[in-house]
């Protein structure tokens, strides 16, 4: 049996509808589990139960900090070895994004992955387009953002979900590899522009004054997150391109923009802007 972890999140959610859609026998594990989930709450190391798992994909549990991420990880990596799970698939980071202020618990969990004892495969994904709209900050005269004309190399993460369940659904091929899947080239003022309205850049310290003070949903560890996003697109650091995706999807990646824009498009005044839930800085 395969299962995914975070089933309730997008990406698990895009990830377990992927493996459905090609007829795959999958299961969702969740802290808080619906109709046919299993629960999985990695805070509870002895209550982790994988038993009957073949392979098992692994959402990043990232929205915490690192040394909450890790140890999460570590739990659920335990129960893999020890219920005999035969394939650990993780969803990581892009490898441009080393510098980004949630980096370093997925470089941590990848080494836990490679010292697990089972086959493995990781996606490095990109950045979402959802969330790259999701940031755009409307205002009187059109959009706002931190990103400058710096370029986001943005992926859908439907896709992300289905090149997961391509590979869960036959993962031997994929042992031991790294794959680095994102999308397309697309700026703000790309967006603004399909959005019929200007992108105006504001500075990266006005961007943080305005996390720490006008959105009081977001977590502490969440403005420096956010921050170091806006300064790596604009920075010129999350452009780069690969040919993975489309390699393991058989097909064109799904037009980024159109997606951001639409993301960007459901918080047009009137509606709710970005708060906790929908700035997730990581790959969940």
């Amino acid at each position: 049996m395969i299962l995914v972890t975070g089933a309730n999140g997008n990406l698990g959610s895009a990830t377990l509808a992927a493996l459905r859609a090609r007829g795959v026998i999958a299961a969702g594990g969740s802290r808080t589990p619906g109709d046919g989930m299993r629960r999985l709450d990695f805070d509870d190391r002895s209550g982790i139960d994988l038993a009957g798992v073949s392979t098992l994909v692994l959402i990043s549990a990232g929205y915490a900090e690192d040394d909450q991420v890790i140890r999460r990880h570590a739990a659920v990596l335990d129960a893999a070895s020890r219920d005999g799970v035969r394939h650990v698939i993780y969803t990581s980071l892009t490898g441009a994004g080393d510098h980004l202020g949630f980096a370093l618990a997925h470089r941590a969990t990848e080494r836990l992955v490679r010292a697990c004892g089972l086959p493995w495969t990781i996606l490095r994904n990109g950045l979402y387009a959802e969330l790259f709209g999701g940031l755009l900050m409307w205002a009187d005269n059109g959009v706002e953002s931190a990103f400058g004309d710096g370029v986001l190399a943005a992926v859908a993460r439907a896709d992300l979900g289905e090149a997961a369940a391509i590979i869960a659904a036959d993962p031997a091929p994929h042992s031991g590899h790294i794959y680095d899947l994102t999308g397309a080239p697309i700026r703000a003022a790309d967006v603004a522009d399909r959005l019929g309205v200007p992108h105006l850049t504001i500075g990266l310290g006005e961007y943080r004054r305005r996390l720490q003070s006008e959105m009081p949903d977001l977590l502490p560890f969440q403005p420096p997150m956010l921050a170091s996003i806006a300064t790596g697109i604009r920075h010129g650091f999350l452009d780069g391109t690969s040919p993975d995706l489309t390699d393991i999807l058989g097909r064109p990646v799904s037009d980024p923009l159109a997606t951001a824009v639409a993301a960007a498009s459901a918080t047009r005044p009137g509606r709710s802007q970005v708060t906790a839930g929908s700035a997730r800085p990581a790959t969940a």
